[in-house]
């Protein structure tokens, strides 16, 4: 899922290319997309981009006379910059928005069709659809702390919450956690102030340093989004050697996600439990890193 560096550069380059532009059609593609009836999507024909902006991991356009066009690419959600009149890319197209230089238009691989579009009127319909997570970036070490805190959850699953931050999710919150040497699954209410303070240096560290890096490769447009790259430390990169340490990175499986981390980095050495392969080698299952070899 595009998250936090990923989903500003869409925005600034958004910014770029449309902001003061009229918006002359908008082609719905795959009507499951589209989630609101009123005001209809064609209320935004006719009418200048004014702004653009993220609402955590959303895609806002602002439109004139207060209509809001947002965007959630959820996991496989694209958008692409493409001439006046080029086709749209098959059945991955979900929606185009034509403007006189070129068109806006949402993708999405794969079957499910998770990425959603919503029209809205009005600050407060927009502020509906806010799920109440702290900018890092503007937010305190004090209001990080608390919103960390709030409730007792692993680390892993509090930096994803987008109830308490916004625009973090599986990707950069293993990258997060490995730049702060802590492991996934510690209880938020066990940190000493510490350890918070380092996990708040490294949420703001991390997000801006790939923000700059994704900006600087995306030129005019950020065609090749995704969750995995080389450079990162830990996410998708299972079996491959930590680069502090040299140690193989190790990974949970769980659900539809997985956290990515350093044993020696993050946990003393200790492996945690797989809650699938750890079940079934029993007595088995290696306890520490060192046992891996």
């Amino acid at each position: 899922m595009p998250e936090l560096p990923d989903i500003t550069v869409y925005v600034e380059r958004i910014r770029d290319v449309l902001q003061g532009e009229v918006l002359r059609t908008v082609r719905i593609l795959n009507a499951f997309v589209l989630r609101t009836a009123m005001p209809p999507v064609t209320a935004l024909e006719g009418r200048a981009v004014v702004d653009a902006r993220n609402l955590g991991k959303r895609v806002v356009l602002e439109f004139e006379g207060g209509f809001f066009l947002v965007i959630h690419l959820m996991i496989a959600g694209r958008l692409r910059w493409l001439a006046p009149h080029a086709k749209t890319p098959g059945r991955i197209a979900l929606a185009a928005f034509a403007f006189d230089h070129g068109q806006l238009v949402l993708t999405e691989a794969g079957t499910k069709r998770r990425a959603s579009i919503h029209v809205v009127e009005g600050a407060d319909a927009l502020a509906a659809l806010d799920p109440g997570g702290i900018d890092v970036f503007v937010a305190d070490l004090a209001a990080f702390r608390e919103r960390l805190v709030r409730e007792n959850h692993t680390l892993k699953r509090a930096l994803t919450d987008p109830r308490a931050f916004s625009g973090i999710g599986n990707a950069y919150s293993d990258e997060i956690l490995h730049r702060a040497q802590l492991s996934p699954f510690a209880l938020t209410q066990s940190l000493d102030d510490t350890a918070i303070e380092r996990l708040y240096v490294a949420t703001r560290t991390v997000l801006e340093e790939w923000t700059v890096r994704l900006r600087t490769e995306a030129g005019a447009w950020p065609d090749k989004v995704t969750a995995f790259h080389p450079e990162m430390a830990v996410h998708g990169r299972y079996g491959q050697p930590c680069p502090v340490c040299g140690s193989p990175v190790q990974r949970i499986v769980y659900a539809d996600n997985e956290a990515n981390y350093c044993a020696r980095c993050q946990t003393g050495g200790r492996l945690l439990a797989d809650r699938a392969f750890s079940r079934l080698l029993k007595d088995s299952w290696p306890r520490h890193i060192d046992d891996l070899a």
